[in-house]
């Protein structure tokens, strides 16, 4: 087993990981590290939520700031709020043992931009943003990116998705210069093949885990026929097997997931949903219900799980499958996370039954069918 001093990573970083209960590292990590430390060179990372990818590019982003120098030298984009806030925690903690004092910033819609900017003229070494906000804050010239020397794209599929390719490319225009580029992303579409042709070196590293485990290992894929008529039932049935166990079930439209929640309320769920028409605050609420188990399970759209990452969710169970492959994948992903197990389970009716070869063959993968 290779430890995190092999791949280069120095003693004070390794003492904070080990705190966090970080001792060996994943696959995409042992892959990336050693590369990312090394050399100066662009770089494309393909590996599935859940997998350790921001330990992955953080520690070698870490390792490169130059504390004593007081400008922003890197730049880590990511598609929502939930999930700047997270890396740049994840991030703090990793340097509880470092001397020297390395600073981040978090910037994100839903908060006052002038709160934002005042923090920025403080001592800033690396910044955390979703691409919306941080345009926001260049077209402000209150954010000076010229000195940059590294800027990676986390969830690169996830912000193309939703809707922030002409951001990424003005940010990538803009930051253009002596800088790397780090992209990672689950799925490899391609508008993101067409980003790396665009604003990436053409000998750019790339690092695939391999396909199989890109869909998390220790995700257990079940299927559950039903018909239209019996779906409802068949779903309480479902979760009353499952009791005591956390989950997400994805539906295809706002308007499904809201009738969803009236349901399960009504007999004796602890849900709520999230869906694209609720404010940021609302947004907020909830998941911090959710993840202080206040609610066991939450009902949400395939957009409005953007960035979703909670630890222990036994399932996620699909309450209709989606349009897109990779939506699949993305939403398996938010169980069996930190190296645990977890269950995706989809309701079936007999028009779907196509679709589970889809599925299979395209992710290679096994779905079991089951009995509740």
């Amino acid at each position: 087993m290779t430890t995190f001093t092999e791949l280069g990573i120095r003693n004070e970083y390794i003492k904070g990981l080990k705190e966090l209960g970080i001792k060996n590292p994943t696959e995409i990590q042992e892959r990336t590290i050693p590369t990312l430390l090394k050399s100066n060179t662009d770089f494309i990372g393909l590996a599935q939520t859940g997998t350790g990818k921001t330990a992955a590019y953080g520690l070698p982003i870490l390792h490169q700031i130059n504390a004593s120098k007081p400008h922003i030298q890197a730049l880590i984009l990511s598609p929502t709020r939930e999930l700047v806030q997270q890396i740049k925690k994840q991030l703090f903690k990793f340097t509880k043992y470092v001397d020297e004092r390395i600073f981040l910033e978090a910037v994100y819609g839903g908060e006052k931009i002038d709160k934002q900017i005042k923090s920025l003229e403080r001592t800033t070494h690396i910044v955390v943003a979703t691409p919306g906000r941080l345009i926001d804050l260049i077209e402000r010239g209150t954010i000076d990116l010229s000195q940059i020397r590294t800027i990676v794209l986390d969830e690169a599929d996830e912000m193309l998705s939703m809707g922030f390719k002409q951001d990424l490319n003005r940010i990538l225009k803009y930051t253009n210069g002596k800088r790397s580029t780090w992209l990672f992303s689950a799925t490899f579409p391609q508008e993101i093949q067409r980003i790396v042709k665009t604003y990436m070196d053409t000998n750019a590293v790339r690092v695939e885990v391999n396909k199989s485990t890109r869909v998390n290992a220790n995700i257990t894929h079940l299927f559950v026929k039903t018909t239209l008529k019996e779906k409802t039932d068949t779903l309480i049935r479902l979760l009353e097997s499952r009791e005591g166990d956390r989950g997400i079930i994805f539906c295809r439209t706002k308007a499904g997931a809201r009738n969803l929640v009236e349901i399960l309320q009504e007999e004796g769920f602890s849900v709520d949903a999230l869906e694209g028409d609720m404010q940021q605050r609302e947004r907020d609420k909830v998941m911090r219900m959710f993840r202080k188990k206040t609610i066991d399970i939450l009902i949400s759209t395939d957009v409005s799980a953007r960035g979703i990452d909670v630890n222990n969710l036994g399932f996620v169970i699909h309450h209709q499958l989606p349009e897109k492959l990779e939506y699949y994948t993305h939403r398996s992903g938010r169980t069996a996370r930190a190296g645990k197990a977890g269950f995706s389970i989809s309701l079936i009716i007999p028009s779907d039954m196509h679709k589970i070869q889809e599925i299979q063959k395209g992710l290679g993968i096994k779905m079991t069918e089951t009995k509740i």
